[in-house]
């Protein structure tokens, strides 16, 4: 798969430019989609880093514990150990902190469809290449959202648990290896949503609730995008309150992340038909993928809309950012094919 340069379109309010493809990243060895994604340093080395997923057949039996690292100053993948779990994993999350890599949960998939949410918390140490086992998840949840404070703390924000949602905000200190409760999420609960933190302030849009549908389960897609302002030191209490929606229908599995030299979070591509992790919506029709990018101003407490990706990508765990540039790993793009392939996204300053 070919890289390809952001479109010239721009909404008059975006500030963005078009960005070349300096930045652009091989395609990986496999076909992934639902990957915990994470950046990590490695002797002052970035590094891109792919954990689990679905592979390229969209069944069961193609859910994966492989996992690679893309090493910028080489400019190539390797194939890293597997994750050492019993079975492969979707939706589970990646994040960088301290100098390694904390993985969190997901789910299985069973050959009659049985979905079972994980509990295990695995640390990843770049440098020696090794995993380790950690103290697992006090509510094991899956396609939730995973940002770091303050390089120390973890937070997931809701999520799925085995049958239904959690409003849950759920805090690992990387430094003591222990859990703690912080104020719950006040919006739907929902998992597939999209979060980012700048500072001491993370906002968290859309995803999927469960409804209520004469005694059977529904799902819809969540239009509510909610702020957090953390207190000075405690990352259990935080302030929340609803903001605006983005323009347009909310989105499910999109990518998320900081743009501090902006003083904004951006969030892009995801698809605005909730679905099954086969790319089938719950409706029975296809999902299809967006090219969508919006930003979240934080000082204006505004949105932006901002020019489309190189072209529309769904099914993402996260948005990396190094040196000025946005990457998404993976995904599925037209028709729910799985890609190999890695979206530079390069907003620059007019």
């Amino acid at each position: 798969m070919a890289f390809l340069a952001l479109s010239a379109a721009c909404a008059p309010e975006s500030e963005l430019q078009v960005g070349d493809i300096a930045g652009a990243v091989p395609v990986m060895p496999v076909a992934l989609s639902n990957n915990a994604v994470a950046l990590a340093q490695v002797d002052g080395v970035p590094r891109l880093y792919s954990f689990l997923g679905l592979g390229a057949g969209k069944t069961w039996r193609d859910i994966s514990r492989r996992a690679f690292e893309y090493d910028f100053a080489r400019g190539r993948w390797s194939e890293l150990p597997p994750v050492p779990v019993a079975e492969g994993r979707l939706a589970g999350v990646a994040a960088a902190a301290g100098g390694a890599i904390y993985l969190f949960g997901g789910y299985t998939v069973a050959a009659d469809g049985h979905e079972v949410t994980t509990p295990e918390v695995l640390r990843y140490d770049p440098a020696a290449r090794r995993y380790s086992a950690l103290a697992p998840m006090p509510v094991p949840v899956d396609d939730s959202v995973a940002l770091v404070w303050r390089d120390r703390w973890i937070l997931l924000v809701s999520g799925w648990h085995m049958d239904a949602n959690v409003n849950l905000v759920q805090v690992y200190d990387v430094q003591t290896d222990a859990w703690s409760q912080a104020t719950p999420f006040p919006g739907a609960p929902v998992f597939g949503h999209a979060g980012a933190i700048l500072d001491d302030t993370l906002v968290v849009c859309d995803g999927v609730r469960l409804d209520a549908n004469g005694g059977k389960r529904a799902f819809s897609a969540a239009d509510e995008c909610w702020r957090g302002e953390f207190g000075p030191r405690d990352p259990n209490v935080i302030a929340w309150r609803r903001i605006a929606t983005h323009p347009g229908p909310p989105r499910y599995r999109t990518g998320a992340a900081a743009d501090p030299a902006h003083d904004r979070l951006i969030f892009a591509g995801g698809s605005e038909d909730p679905y099954n992790f086969d790319g089938i919506g719950y409706d029975g029709r296809p999902a299809t993928a967006t090219d969508r990018v919006q930003a979240y101003a934080l000082a204006q407490d505004r949105w932006l809309e901002l020019p489309p990706l190189p072209e529309p990508s769904m099914d993402h765990r996260g948005l990396l950012r190094h040196a000025g540039r946005y990457y998404l790993i993976g995904g599925m793009r037209k028709a729910r094919q799985i890609s190999a392939g890695v979206l530079v996204y390069a907003p620059e300053s007019r």
